[in-house]
């Protein structure tokens, strides 16, 4: 779901001009950059699911720390906070609101393996509607995200740079070119388990 969580950021970016593309990318994908060296102290794991083959729905992810639904919400309002600092409250907010939106998008994709309290808990229900059990509309529904984030990201990029001249033109084609091609690469990577 990496290419969906960039497309989702381009996207943004598409409307709120303001807010760099750099931390909007970062802000989409900070729950998992937490989750790295959880990961690897053993905080959090990731338990292969016997008869899968890689890609899509391989594994049960114990991201119980970053992916608990509180953990995300914190994880939000720090990132947005510490982002509110230099750039204002206005772009802290939608930087908090596009971290936490990973948290949104993993739930449809995700099997039941995301908690609502860090460490699960209480023990209560996990959540996730397991989208990646369906691989195609798994990726049907994140190509929709990198290439709406992309056109999205164009659109906007259009309009400020229309008084700008031809190069200012050009760049933002590049950048949404560069976009889709990101988020195709990676869409390959994520199906391939990788």
């Amino acid at each position: 779901m990496i290419a969906g969580h960039f497309g989702l950021a381009a996207g943004v970016k598409g409307k709120e001009i303001e807010v760099p593309l750099w931390s909007l990318m970062l802000a989409s994908v900070w729950l998992d950059i937490i989750f790295v060296p959880l990961l690897l102290i053993g905080a959090e794991t990731i338990e292969p699911i016997p008869g899968t083959d890689g890609g899509y729905g391989s594994s049960i992810i114990h991201a119980d720390w970053t992916h608990s639904l509180a953990g995300a919400i914190v994880l939000s309002l720090v990132f947005g906070g510490v982002a509110a600092i230099p750039w204002g409250k206005r772009v802290g907010a939608v930087l908090g609101a596009v971290v936490f939106s990973h948290w949104l998008l993993d739930l449809i994709v995700h099997r039941s393996d995301m908690p609502i309290l860090p460490g699960n808990a209480g023990d209560l229900p996990r959540l996730g509607f397991g989208l990646w059990q369906a691989p195609m509309i798994s990726v049907a529904v994140e190509l929709l995200l990198v290439l709406g984030g992309a056109w999205l990201y164009w659109r906007a990029a259009s309009e400020v740079t229309a008084n700008a001249g031809a190069a200012a033109q050009q760049r933002a084609r590049v950048v949404a070119a560069a976009l889709v091609i990101a988020g195709l690469v990676t869409l390959a990577f994520d199906l391939a388990g990788l």
